[in-house]
């Protein structure tokens, strides 16, 4: 008979206390990770949008912001200066990748085989990507010297004429190049190492009872097992060779050297910010660069998929 009698109506101020403990249940957890997102609208977020807003703007660094809307996009556009630092850059990046890709996937079959102090072999190649790269660029810049470098030295004494390395166009190119293959190659070897070691080794014992020789195992079978750590490298380079700067400041200086052909566009970005102290089109110019790196990063991520996409389709 209980059962069947009303049953009184929970206050108000308890209706309301239920849905106001389950609403901060979670602010502890919140709490915990707000660190990360306050410094990142700081640093990251607001930066962004600020780079955006100057970018309307024409600001010499000290007096005030005049509003031009468009108008530095619209001179980004038809720059001749900004289109030859993206030649420049992606010159750069061809004569640096594509080595260094080769040389990185020649370095992981090597330390992937049965050799000693293969640990070793690994912390070796890796170190160039932790030194500093100012450090570098000033050996290189030693190395690659037209007078006292060790490369023009070497050419002398078997009887070559000295290579202007850092007075010519091409030569400029090449020293940028070797630099950033000379860093990069081992972290991309570490990298594809990786990838190599994650093959199951069935998969190569298979190949080699079915006859198939080192050379079509590899091409056969272990190039397109490491199709998407390949994927990953050659998107990453693409991202980080559209941003060159330090070392083609270091080696040629702020303005690119001769007929400018080591301006990069990052290298370009930072004449016109803080030299040119035109902070407005600075800010374009990295809006632009922002565009490049995006548009080239999906170039080279549907160059990558095509062939297993064609595979798929059939």
């Amino acid at each position: 008979m209980t059962d069947l009698l009303p049953r009184k109506a929970p206050s108000a101020p308890a209706v309301a206390q239920v849905p106001q403990r389950r609403r901060f249940r979670h602010l502890p957890q919140y709490l915990a990770i707000s660190p990360f997102y306050i410094l990142f609208l700081v640093f990251g977020a607001y930066p962004v949008f600020y780079s955006l807003y100057l970018a309307l703007n024409r600001w010499d660094g000290i007096g005030p912001m005049q509003w031009i809307g468009l108008d530095n996009f619209a001179l980004l556009v038809t720059d001749a200066e900004f289109w030859n630092a993206i030649g420049n850059t992606f010159i750069i990046w061809v004569m640096s990748t594509v080595p260094m890709t080769v040389l990185a996937l020649l370095i992981a079959l090597g330390l992937n085989s049965s050799i000693r102090f293969k640990g070793l072999y690994r912390i070796a190649y890796f170190m160039p990507n932790v030194t500093s790269v100012v450090a570098m660029a000033i050996v290189f810049s030693s190395v690659f010297s037209t007078e006292f470098g060790i490369l023009n030295a070497f050419l002398s004494a078997i009887g070559l004429d000295p290579i202007g390395w850092l007075t010519d166009p091409w030569g400029i190119k090449v020293a940028i190049s070797v630099m950033i293959i000379w860093r990069w190659v081992g972290y991309n070897a570490i990298i594809f190492l990786a990838g190599l070691q994650a093959i199951p080794a069935d998969v190569h014992e298979a190949a080699r009872i079915d006859g198939a020789g080192p050379v079509q195992t590899f091409f056969r079978v272990t190039l397109p097992l490491l199709r998407p750590v390949v994927l990953f490298s050659v998107v990453m380079s693409a991202i980080n060779g559209m941003q060159v700067f330090t070392e083609a400041q270091v080696l040629v200086g702020d303005r690119g050297g001769v007929q400018d052909a080591g301006t990069t566009m990052v290298l370009y970005f930072y004449n016109m910010a803080f030299l040119e102290n035109d902070f407005g089109y600075g800010a374009a110019i990295a809006w632009g660069i922002f565009v490049v790196v995006v548009i080239f990063a999906i170039i080279n991520w549907r160059l990558i998929q095509r062939p297993e996409r064609a595979e798929v389709s059939r």
